[in-house]
C-alpha cells in the first residue's frame, strides 16, 4: 500500500490528488460581463480555519437557466457558463474563491412560486466521512429571500448563516461547521 489511511485522512489520499482540477473555480470565464467573485473561509467548531477542504458550487446563470437542461427549462446561453465549480484549497489558509455570475430565480415548490437567487454548495473536508450541503443566498435580495419557500423553513434566528454579504467585486460567504454560528446544512 502506497498511502496509509490516517485519522486526519479518512477520505484517503484521492481527496487531494484526484478531485481538484485546474480552473475549477471558474464557473464563468474571466472577463465575463457581470461576473462576481464569491470568497469565504471554512471554520471548525472552535472557530479555527480548516486549512484543507474542497467546495463545489452548482447554479443557474443570471437568467435562471442551467447548463444541462434535462427538461427543466431553457438552456443557458451565457458564453462559457459551466454552472458548476470546484475549488480545492491548496495553500492551507482555508479560503476559497469562485468566479461566477449572480444566479437568477428558478421555479420553487408551489404553482408559480420562484426561489430566491441561490447557489447550491457541497463541502468536503478531512475527518468528514460525508459531505455537507448548504445554500448561498444573497443578503441584498431581501424581497426574494422573504418569499423563498426553502429559506422560510429555516428558523429566523439561523437564516443569517445562509446569507452572502456584499463586498467589493462580489460577495463573502464563510462556512462554520459547528459552533454558535454554525451554517445551516440541509439533510438530503
Amino acid at each position: 500500500m502506497i498511502f496509509e489511511v490516517t485519522p486526519s485522512q479518512t477520505v484517503g489520499p484521492y481527496f487531494a490528488i484526484g478531485m481538484p482540477y485546474e480552473g475549477g473555480h471558474l464557473i464563468v470565464p474571466e472577463g465575463t460581463p457581470g461576473a462576481i467573485t464569491i470568497t469565504g473561509t471554512v471554520y471548525d467548531g472552535r472557530g479555527e480555519v480548516i486549512p484543507d477542504h474542497l467546495i463545489e458550487f452548482w447554479q443557474p446563470d443570471g437568467d435562471g437557466r442551467f447548463v444541462d437542461v434535462h427538461g427543466y427549462g431553457e438552456r443557458s446561453t451565457l458564453d462559457g457558463f459551466r454552472g458548476f465549480g470546484r475549488y480545492g484549497v491548496e495553500d492551507g489558509d482555508g479560503t476559497y474563491r469562485m468566479l461566477t455570475v449572480k444566479p437568477g430565480r428558478v421555479p420553487g415548490p408551489g404553482a408559480g412560486a420562484l426561489q430566491a437567487p441561490h447557489i447550491d454548495v457541497t463541502l468536503f473536508a478531512r475527518g468528514m466521512l460525508n459531505r455537507v450541503v448548504t445554500r448561498i443566498y444573497f443578503a441584498d435580495e431581501a424581497e426574494a429571500n422573504a418569499a423563498d419557500a426553502v429559506l422560510q423553513t429555516v428558523p429566523a434566528a439561523r437564516r443569517h448563516t445562509l446569507l452572502a454579504q456584499p463586498v467589493d467585486g462580489g460577495y463573502r460567504f464563510d462556512i462554520h461547521l459547528q459552533g454558535a454560528d454554525e451554517t445551516v446544512f440541509f439533510d438530503l
